[in-house]
């Protein structure tokens, strides 16, 4: 009996010292992640718009946005943080938009847990590039197996049909929250 309470004694100490660790690690670690965090949206928001050189978030919009002014303070357009699930886990997009939101300047995926050799293709130039220039003013489509024909068509990635629909179904979904509110005179 006496070794019972030894037992257990020894594995609450040891707990409390392995709890005790884990905060002070994550209290010591979170404002760093913070900040890595800060810098790779930013990135992010300069990468979907080339000529940006500042942003401002827009408030209250129940998802991240930023509008996008370049050098001379002219707006740009819009850039959207919009996730959504893959085939293994979130998604997580930036979403780049002219100022009237009639053309898809460019997406980058922020976030992604899919199938390594397969799902991870959507991080590739070939599949993002399909985005660029398209017109959200209607859906999106995925086609599988055949070059698109028509305007607003992406091609699905072989063997990574899901994570393709996923990434066109967060594409149309941002692009739909976006109008939404710039239709509520909020997007500004």
């Amino acid at each position: 009996m006496k070794q019972i309470a030894h037992i257990i004694a020894t594995l609450t100490i040891i707990g409390i010292i392995a709890g005790g660790s884990l905060s002070l690690v994550n209290n010591w670690a979170a404002p760093k992640i913070a900040i890595n965090q800060k810098e790779e949206t930013e990135r992010a928001i300069f990468l979907v718009h080339l000529d940006g050189k500042r942003y401002e978030a827009i408030k209250n919009a129940g998802f991240e946005a930023y509008k996008v002014f370049d050098e001379s303070d002219s707006s740009l357009g819009y850039s959207l943080v919009y996730s959504g699930n893959g085939f293994q886990g979130k998604i997580k997009l930036m979403i780049g938009l002219t100022n009237d939101l009639s053309k898809i300047t460019s997406i980058e995926v922020l976030e992604q847990s899919e199938t390594p050799g397969l799902g991870t293709k959507i991080l590739e130039a070939p599949y993002k590039d399909q985005y660029n220039g398209l017109v959200p003013g209607s859906a999106i489509k995925l086609v599988k197996g055949i070059e698109p024909s028509n305007p607003n068509e992406v091609q699905a990635i072989t063997g990574a049909t899901i994570s393709s629909r996923a990434v066109v179904t967060i594409v149309n979904e941002g692009v739909s929250r976006l109008r939404t509110l710039e239709n509520k005179g909020a997007a500004q």
